[in-house]
């Protein structure tokens, strides 16, 4: 599984280490383990069978939030993140994937049914016969419903017409986990449930990257996916000019969203329409921003690490003068919610500035 990404993995073992200060891990937890080289290393030597493929050697695999940092610094723009992956994929199939990982395999059955009735419950009607096709996102349907309601109605308002929500789940937390097989399937059944609809129209940022940069090499035919944030950049007329003018906001680029599909001018566009002015901004940010500590399974995986990371970009957040942070990320604001920091999402802004409300009545 590794051979593929033999030039890749010697890129990186025989480097002076020139990217170790860009990962949020590494620099956390202080050790040259988890720095990139030194979990692309470890890759390369259990590829080439000189350490054991076990717990031990393969822990080091999912010390990464899959935030590109690494490659954005990197001379060659090696893909540390997507070969990290097929060491995860390696080892799960050895099973020697850590426990953390594989509990979220064995619960998918349970993630996918826990799924259907959070998107029942804001699109109970499932409209057959609509073509256009919305793929919130498992982390906004479960974990941030009222935005995920917004996000639908938000959606339902730009297109004119009839719209339907997707039940299935793309198979991000699958690919995380490293387990490919399941992989397989879930994007067969989200294929299967798009079906003939003419558009499928992304909210989530991490499942839009999935869907778009990492399925079409490792999964059979993906469905073809838009941004529903380009949708809402492209209708930006739309959008209440100065709507949320008395907002002091501080905009943080979701890794996905950036480094990952190069959409860094959109989300400030649509919030400089909503303000009437441009936001504020992280001290690193668009191709250089700080990873929130949520991608990877991080938060499973190396908990303590995750909450630091969030921790990390919350201070530097208030140092700069605090106000509103933004995202455009359900792990992320879910991530900064969790350290007790009210972070808010970016189409959740835009469906409050025209007026949506959420299942429970409240703009």
């Amino acid at each position: 599984m590794l051979e593929p990404e033999r030039e890749t993995l010697e890129k990186c073992v025989y480097c002076p280490k020139l990217c170790r200060a860009s990962c949020p891990v590494s620099e956390q937890e202080g050790s040259e383990t988890v720095t990139p080289w030194g979990k692309m290393s470890m890759a390369y030597f259990a590829g080439r069978g000189d350490v054991p493929q076990d717990a031990e050697h393969a822990e080091s695999a999912w010390a990464c939030t899959g935030c590109q940092a690494c490659r954005e610094r990197c001379n060659h723009k090696n893909d540390v993140a997507y070969t990290l992956g097929q060491a995860r994929a390696s080892h799960f199939a050895a099973g020697s994937a850590p426990r953390a990982a594989v509990r979220v395999a064995e619960g998918f059955d349970d993630h996918l049914a826990k799924t259907k009735r959070a998107v029942d419950a804001f699109d109970p009607e499932a409209r057959a016969s609509a073509r256009v096709a919305v793929l919130v996102g498992c982390s906004y349907a479960r974990n941030l419903a009222p935005e995920a309601s917004r996000i639908f109605r938000l959606a339902q308002q730009m297109v004119g017409a009839e719209v339907r929500a997707i039940r299935a789940c793309c198979g991000g937390p699958l690919l995380q986990a490293g387990d490919q097989v399941q992989l397989h399937s879930a994007v067969q059944r989200l294929r299967e449930e798009v079906g003939d609809a003419h558009t499928l129209l992304v909210a989530d940022p991490g499942c839009a990257h999935s869907l778009q940069e990492v399925f079409p090499r490792i999964a059979p035919e993906p469905p073809p996916v838009q941004l529903l944030l380009d949708y809402v950049y492209a209708r930006l007329d739309r959008v209440p000019a100065a709507g949320l003018r008395k907002l002091a906001v501080r905009y943080h680029d979701p890794c996905k969203l950036g480094r990952g599909l190069g959409r860094y001018e959109e989300p400030r566009a649509i919030l400089a329409r909503l303000l009437g002015a441009p936001p504020s901004e992280m001290p690193r940010d668009r191709a250089q921003a700080e990873c929130s500590g949520g991608g990877g399974l991080l938060p499973l995986t190396r908990p303590r690490t995750s909450a630091a990371i969030a921790d990390a970009r919350i201070a530097e957040h208030r140092a700069a003068g605090g106000g509103l942070l933004v995202s455009a990320c359900a792990e992320s604001i879910r991530r900064f919610r969790s350290r007790g920091e009210v972070a808010v999402d970016l189409l959740g802004l835009v469906a409050e500035a025209m007026g949506i409300e959420d299942d429970e009545g409240t703009p």
